[in-house]
């Protein structure tokens, strides 16, 4: 419609009153007009539309993903609703909840076809964001990203765009095996986004801080959490086509199986050989025991469907025609949060003021990333204490009071930062005392071991 517009020399808003119109135009919670905001149009709104435009209806069909799309409904094309009259009824929808995912077009792309570098949104899907042509990574178009953010630079990462290419490939050997490649690409996306989060306590990691600080054009550490959620899923885009080319390897699900212990069935080892490839795999090497501790995640789930497929059947996985395969399925609580979702939530973080400041604003990232340690930490020593009833009385006595000592301790470490943390946060020291269970004395020690950071 915006282009409609722009031929007859005239303002959106002008062409629009050619329609009736139910609703208002999507707004982000900072009033910001929605980029993605789009229009579902009636069976009279569409003629109205081709007759403006000059161009015929079954040709905008194939065009426009939400042409056939009414009220929420597919109608496949038929006229409905408006009985023919030349104002025909439009309502005001989010792009996202017409068709699907939503990003920028590469505005130097759009001049190619159209004559003019204009601001355009498409339908993309998280394989189709690399304009391969101009070296641009197309940011989603739901996000409050600010006026004039569209894309991320990639010409210092070339493996960025190189990975594109690579994914054609990839999508190509899921086809053949039977498998959507969206859910592949999914599921690879799910497993490298859970790393990403994780990787902030990683000292070996090298790359994504570095892609991360050519994404900002060169420096991230101006707004280094905007950035981190903005770039993410650039960053990681190589790794994530790698996983997938790996979870689709015959030869790796095998590893699976065979690190499970096969006919004689066993705890995934931390130093499995399928975690271990698939470090080498994404190049890094140090990666398999962190990727195999990670009980809670999306690989370890993936890895579990593998094992119990294979198990109920005796024989490698096979996917049949029309049947879901379950290792492809990535759970709700398990799927990265888009962009837009971070960047609400960093939003509420700076407004919310005074007392009543977040957690995330207020305590300093250091210590989070701390706390969230400890903790993971902990869990993984509880996990591993549930088979270490076994043995001897002596062996077992010893695994379950180390065992425990080495988790209580942990967890004494969490409560402390936490606490530490919550003054931080201008938290009163009388609720951070009663709500720890523990005297003032505690906290006293805790402030006054070294006068400022506490006793760790």
């Amino acid at each position: 419609m915006g282009r409609i517009a722009a031929r007859y020399g005239l303002e959106p808003t002008a062409v629009s009153g050619w329609w009736q119109w139910r609703g208002q135009r999507p707004r982000h919670e900072s009033g910001a007009v929605r980029a993605d905001a789009e229009v579902v149009l009636d069976g009279g709104g569409r003629r109205v539309l081709a007759g403006l435009c000059g161009v015929p209806e079954g040709v905008l069909g194939r065009a426009l993903p939400a042409w056939a799309v009414e009220n929420g409904t597919a109608d496949g094309g038929a006229a409905s609703g408006s009985d023919g009259g030349q104002a025909g009824r439009g309502v005001w929808r989010v792009a996202g909840a017409v068709v699907g995912p939503v990003a920028f077009g590469c505005r130097l792309c759009t001049a190619r076809r159209c004559g003019a570098p204009v601001g355009v949104v498409r339908y993309a899907r998280g394989w189709e964001r690399v304009c391969v042509r101009h070296g641009l990574w197309l940011l989603d178009a739901d996000a409050d990203l600010g006026k004039g953010m569209e894309f991320l630079d990639l010409r210092a990462l070339p493996e960025v765009v190189a990975a594109q290419r690579r994914w054609r490939v990839v999508a190509r050997r899921a086809v053949r095996a039977g498998v959507e490649p969206g859910s592949v690409f999914a599921m690879a996306r799910a497993v490298v986004c859970r790393w990403w989060e994780q990787a902030l306590e990683w000292e070996q990691e090298k790359v994504w801080p570095a892609r991360l600080h050519a994404l900002a054009g060169g420096d991230a550490s101006g707004d280094f959490w905007r950035w981190r959620a903005v770039g993410r899923d650039a960053a990681v885009f190589p790794e994530a086509v790698e996983v997938a080319a790996a979870l689709l390897d015959p030869a790796m699900a095998e590893l699976v199986w065979v690190d499970s212990g096969a006919g004689r069935p066993r705890p995934l080892p931390v130093d499995g050989e399928f975690c271990r490839q698939l470090g080498e795999r994404v190049g890094r090497g140090w990666l398999g025991r962190l990727a195999a501790a990670d009980l809670g995640g999306p690989l370890i789930a993936w890895m579990g469907a593998i094992i119990r497929e294979r198990r109920r059947t005796g024989a490698p996985a096979m996917v049949l025609a029309g049947e879901w395969d379950e290792r492809w399925r990535v759970r709700q609580e398990l799927r990265p949060p888009t962009t837009a979702a971070q960047l609400r939530v960093l939003g509420k973080d700076v407004r919310v003021p005074g007392s009543g400041t977040s957690w995330r604003s207020a305590v300093e990232p250091e210590r989070r990333m701390l706390i969230q340690g400890l903790l993971e930490d902990a869990q993984e020593q509880v996990e591993q204490l549930r088979g270490a009833q076994r043995g001897s009385s002596a062996e077992a006595s010893e695994r379950l009071l180390r065992g425990i000592a080495y988790t209580v301790g942990l967890l004494r470490q969490a409560a402390g930062e936490a606490a530490l943390g919550a003054l931080e946060a201008g938290v009163r020291a009388e609720d951070v005392v009663q709500w720890a269970g523990r005297s003032p004395a505690w906290l006293a020690e805790l402030l006054g071991d070294d006068g400022e950071g506490g006793p760790w």
